[in-house]
């Protein structure tokens, strides 16, 4: 039988608390980029493209993949038309809506998260309101200091695990920015969100065991979410919390488990955590996998078969599928590798040194000291943010050579928009990231922009607001390129046209 203390007394543990787009044609406009001929540096450096190949599909277009090598799982947007997680619409329409300003929004709290954990400041006002959780729940125990110590993932990516004995398949958001593995539990003791697949319980499954309050492996939780484990009164059974930027949270039983990532990797005694009491934005998805650097992370206590080697490919759009794989050489063609940086303060993060942005063959005039603050590659993070001083001049440039298309208004945090309703064919300016080693990292034209619409297609980066905050590549930035993490060798490598 398994030793889950969840269906014994009450729920009770102690306080815990974390503040927490040049256009050649269109349907309807015939004017020529006259002064350019074929082979002029326009045909070089801009991205010619369809503009229904930026527009999500309203159909899967890359059906769940046959026969895959042990180590990976597919990588499956949550909101898109392969998401098994997709809530029905009640539209007799066939086209879906992303729900754009929602994801956002969270983005907005994840980086003020990120920000907040790295200059070691007060979160706002309103997630230090998760302090009064104890009270209202009537448990004993310390009061923690409303600090940041974990992040708002926006569970835009999903993949699929097997946990327990027998399996149960559950869907998790990976996160390269979070550490600890975690998933809602029965019964629920405190609260549960709705999850598509029924919720995990531990009392069914032959392989589960809680851990002792009193292990050494309860003590390393609080390296991991920045906030000291609790003890249950009852049973002594160690407690974790995280709560996230936003105020969402998932506090439980921290316990061990078999979990299962193909028919030949399978991970005796996996530390996670069992939620009893969780609730946020997460939506759908069971809980989250930790790929982050911490002891307790899944590329941590995976090592061993591993190496400490995962990669992954973001899908071109939410109509497509991607793919995450663990362990493996990382001796492909067109791979380059830029080192992990060494600002300490980045140590729990994947660090970057950030070089330069060039757009359409122009390195824009940046100073290096710009970018002295660090910057992060993040999966959970959607739109990149930069450093003022750096996203002003891309603006500046990639407007200039947008100038031919009529604006939109700005969507949110993004303020350089463009109604391309009507043209066939778009011109896209090519953007370049470049990281120390002489790594430069061409953007597929997906990656440029964020489409809300034909009439609202906007740049998909955003500034910071101030220059001393950490910059941050995110997600949709990272589409199509095959992304490597060597996490011993501390390096990161980059593939583009990586997904196939």
């Amino acid at each position: 039988m398994a030793s889950s203390s969840s269906s014994s007394n009450p729920f009770l543990f102690s306080a815990l608390s974390l503040v927490c787009f040049f256009f050649s044609f269109s349907k309807s406009k015939s004017f020529v980029y006259a002064t350019r001929e074929e082979g002029s540096e326009l045909q070089h450096t801009h991205d010619r493209v369809p503009l229904s190949s930026l527009i999500p599909s309203s159909s899967c277009s890359f059906p769940p993949l046959g026969t895959k090598r042990n180590g990976s799982m597919e990588v499956v947007h949550k909101h898109g038309p392969c998401s098994k997680l997709k809530q029905p619409s009640s539209s007799s329409s066939s086209s879906f809506i992303m729900p754009h300003r929602e994801i956002l929004k969270q983005d907005e709290a994840r980086v003020r998260a990120i920000q907040s954990k790295l200059a070691k400041t007060q979160l706002h006002q309103e997630e230090a309101k998760v302090a009064e959780t104890p009270k209202k729940m009537g448990s004993k125990g310390t009061q923690l200091p409303a600090k940041s110590g974990l992040l708002l993932g926006t569970g835009n990516y999903y993949v699929t695990v097997g946990l327990g004995t027998p399996k149960r398949d559950l869907s998790l958001a990976f996160d390269t920015g979070s550490d600890l593995t975690w998933t809602q539990c029965k019964p629920c003791a405190g609260s549960c969100y709705p999850q598509k697949e029924p919720i995990f319980d531990p009392s069914k499954s032959s392989s589960y065991s809680n851990i002792s309050c009193s292990s050494s492996q309860c003590s390393q939780l609080v390296s991991a979410t920045g906030v000291k484990p609790a003890c249950s009164a009852s049973t002594r059974a160690c407690i974790y919390g995280t709560v996230y930027g936003d105020g969402s949270l998932s506090i439980g039983y921290f316990a061990k488990e078999k979990l299962t990532i193909s028919p030949t990797d399978i991970f005796d005694d996996f530390l996670f955590g069992c939620g009893q009491r969780n609730k946020g934005l997460f939506r759908g998805i069971a809980g989250l996998l930790g790929l982050g650097r911490n002891a307790l992370s899944f590329i941590e206590q995976t090592a061993e078969k591993y190496q400490k080697r995962f990669s992954y490919c973001l899908p071109s759009s939410p109509s497509t599928v991607g793919f995450i794989a663990f362990g493996g050489r990382f001796s492909f063609r067109n791979v380059k590798f830029t080192p992990l940086s060494n600002i300490s303060r980045l140590s729990n993060f994947y660090g970057l040194d950030f070089t330069g942005i060039t757009v359409t063959g122009i390195k824009l005039a940046i100073s290096a000291s710009v970018f002295s603050s660090g910057t992060i590659i993040d999966s959970g993070t959607v739109i990149t943010r930069l450093p003022p001083a750096a996203y002003g001049p891309l603006r500046d440039e990639f407007r200039r050579q947008m100038s031919r298309y009529p604006k939109a208004d700005p969507f949110s945090i993004l303020d350089t928009c463009y109604n391309l309703k009507g043209y066939n064919v778009v011109d896209i300016p090519t953007i370049s990231l470049s990281f120390a080693g002489g790594v430069n990292v061409k953007l597929d034209e997906t990656g440029v922009f964020l489409v809300v619409s034909e009439e609202q297609v906007c740049l998909a980066f955003a500034a910071n607001k101030r220059g001393g905050d950490v910059g941050i590549i995110g997600n949709t930035q990272q589409k199509t390129v095959k992304v490597l993490y060597d996490v011993g060798g501390k390096r990161v490598g980059f593939r583009p046209r990586g997904c196939k």
